[in-house]
């Protein structure tokens, strides 16, 4: 349910959805879309509340997703062609959603 809602925001800002729960060697990506010549990889975190999801992207996490990024681009260069940022979806249980667009860097 998180992932339908955050894939829901994600059209009304108007972006095209990729992929969602992609597979790649070095794991799973929840959803990728693009706007223009924008990739965005987005993490989505469901938890009781935003705040408890906010802290729910450790370092070990994130160097996973950025290597699991790189095999999608690898693997499906079509789907790159630009810039790639890294998003971050919070969801609460009580349907609140905060997106935190650019919420890391590869390497930090």
């Amino acid at each position: 349910m998180a992932e339908r809602r955050c894939e829901q925001a994600l059209a009304r800002a108007g972006f095209t959805l990729l992929g969602r729960r992609v597979r790649t060697p070095a794991g799973e990506i929840d959803l990728v879309a693009r706007r223009g010549h924008l990739t965005v990889i987005v993490e989505v975190k469901a938890r009781p509340s935003v705040e408890e999801a906010a802290f729910a992207i450790p370092p070990r996490q994130r160097r996973r997703l950025a290597a699991a990024a790189e095999a999608l681009m690898a693997s499906e260069p079509s789907w790159f062609g630009g810039p790639v940022r890294f998003d971050a979806m919070l969801v609460g249980a009580d349907g609140s959603l905060v997106w935190l667009e650019d919420a890391f860097r590869p390497g930090e």
